[in-house]
């Protein structure tokens, strides 16, 4: 099958680039017209850090039993294509919650954690799921990673929410005893906030049990006290695992036994650790009766690791994927993704067109009429209709990506997977190659040239340079090996993807 044929009738090729940009762009706000301002369900949206796509059940993990993710799944939709915005942590995040491509607004990569810095994260102008929810009349809370700004003007508690339990920057030991600095501003090398005392709504405190526990926690809290509360909630559960440093506890280690790598396994445990505490939040929604009218998305913010270029161990699976963590192949930004909303999506089934983390703030705006900013149109799209089967076709006639310090750019339309980097193009059919093997630019030229044109219609709508400096530059130091706390493992390994 040519490279043409293999897109169909999703996009016409020819002539398209200015006209198929404006339909690009102008199919989220046509889903958003379809809200009903009625609907105010209970929104959880739970996020794994740098989980790979075949580690979790749902996605045919033959070694990691992760039984509560995958009721997630079983109970709702899973997306067999589901995409995040970028395939390093924080700009997935941020596109996450703006339901908008990071490169918009400059955030191409992760920022390098300074709290003087204003411009250092998700820019003020930009509306947040959290600020149009709390406006709708909504209790909202954040629950672990931030890693949206470090600056106080850029902190969950001015960004929407009204409580924030956890740590502002990109990572964090897991083990209680090991905060040895009060706040991030006393950083004196890379990586020292790894070593902070967490936040509990402003005030600095230290965790006393396994730090995955500790968010599972205080979400199970949340939801029990929001429960017979005169107003819907919002929580955003941001567990860091299982990023590094690999740190876990016996209790869940003993559960692989076998596991002869040790990194490996402690990565597996560590994802145990989070399925127990994902159990536990679903739970209290039945316990209080609620599950029905509470919307529950999961999803990694980006592929595991699998190669050692982002600094880090490779310990992910992301089968049959290509490549990960911090990689435009499909294993750094297609994730392991589902949601259950009983009261308004049929469950039991796989959706299994191209979606996007962007759509999480698409379809709730859509379904619930949230106030969004007409001069900064969501890139998200209400999913709904196509899961109801009422809207045919995909929902989004393409999905791109920027990575602007590496000068890669990637797209999908359909089937069709297209790369840039500075060695050149290339494209692949997804549908017969999934693992991006074969590179079938070269025998499609025409339609490359369209296909170029295309992205960069789209690039020339992003912002021109990222919006601050990178990880490293800040403090000016360079980072020594960090010796780990008494009975830990290593100390991190980095962020990555820089």
């Amino acid at each position: 099958m040519t490279l043409a044929r293999s897109i169909g009738g999703r996009i016409r090729l020819a002539g398209m680039a200015a006209g198929a940009l404006a339909m690009v762009m102008a199919a989220p706000q046509a889903a958003l017209a379809r809200a009903d301002a009625a609907a105010r369900p209970n929104v959880i949206v739970i996020v794994t850090d740098d989980q790979g796509y075949r580690d979790v059940g749902f996605n045919g993990s033959p070694d990691i039993p992760t039984p509560n993710i995958d009721r997630i799944a079983r109970e709702g939709v899973r997306f067999t294509r589901g995409y995040v915005a970028f395939p390093v942590c924080a700009p997935s995040r941020a596109g996450l919650l703006t339901g908008r491509y990071p490169a918009r607004f400059g955030f191409d990569r992760n920022p390098n954690g300074d709290p003087t810095d204003p411009k250092g994260g998700v820019p003020r102008s930009e509306l947040m799921l959290s600020e149009a929810l709390k406006a709708a009349g909504y209790g909202t809370k954040a629950i672990g990673k931030w890693h949206m700004g470090t600056h106080p003007t850029l902190r969950p508690r001015v960004r929407g929410f009204d409580e924030f339990y956890g740590f502002i920057e990109g990572g964090h030991g897991y083990m209680p005893g090991q905060a040895k600095m009060e706040d991030i501003s006393q950083s004196k090398v890379i990586y020292d906030w790894y070593y902070t005392k967490l936040i509990d709504n402003g005030v600095k405190v230290d965790f006393k049990k396994y730090l995955t526990e500790e968010f599972s926690d205080r979400a199970v809290e949340y939801v029990d006290r929001m429960a017979t509360a005169d107003k819907p909630f919002f929580l955003y559960l941001a567990y860091n695992a299982p990023h590094a440093p690999l740190q876990v506890t016996d209790k869940y280690l003993n559960r692989f036994p076998n596991v002869t790598n040790p990194k490996r396994r402690a990565y597996m445990a560590m994802i145990s650790a989070v399925d127990d505490g994902v159990g536990q939040v679903l739970q209290e929604l039945d316990k209080r009766g609620i599950a029905k009218d509470t919307v529950v998305f999961f999803l990694s913010d980006n592929g595991g690791v699998t190669n050692h270029d982002t600094g880090e161990q490779p310990v992910a699976d992301n089968a049959p994927l290509r490549g990960g963590k911090s990689q435009l192949f499909e294993g750094g930004v297609r994730v392991p993704f589902a949601v259950r909303w009983p009261g308004r999506i049929a469950g039991g089934r796989d959706y299994t067109r191209p979606v996007s983390s962007l759509d999480i703030f698409g379809t709730l705006a859509g379904e619930m009429g949230l106030h969004t900013l007409p001069r900064q149109p969501l890139d998200g799209v209400n999913l709904v209709p196509y899961l109801a089967g009422t809207t045919r076709g995909d929902p989004h006639p393409a999905l791109f990506w920027r990575k602007y310090d590496q000068h890669q750019g990637a797209m999908v339309v359909g089937d069709l997977k297209y790369l840039a980097t500075p060695q050149g193009t290339a494209a692949y059919n997804l549908r017969s190659d999934v693992a991006e093997t074969t590179d079938v630019s070269k025998q499609n030229a025409a339609t490359m040239v369209k296909l170029d044109e295309l992205y960069g219609a789209w690039a020339k709508q992003m912002a021109p340079r990222p919006a601050f400096p990178p990880l490293g530059t800040w403090p000016a130091k360079a980072a020594p090996k960090v010796a780990p706390a008494a009975g830990a493992t290593p100390a991190p390994e980095g962020e990555g993807g820089q």
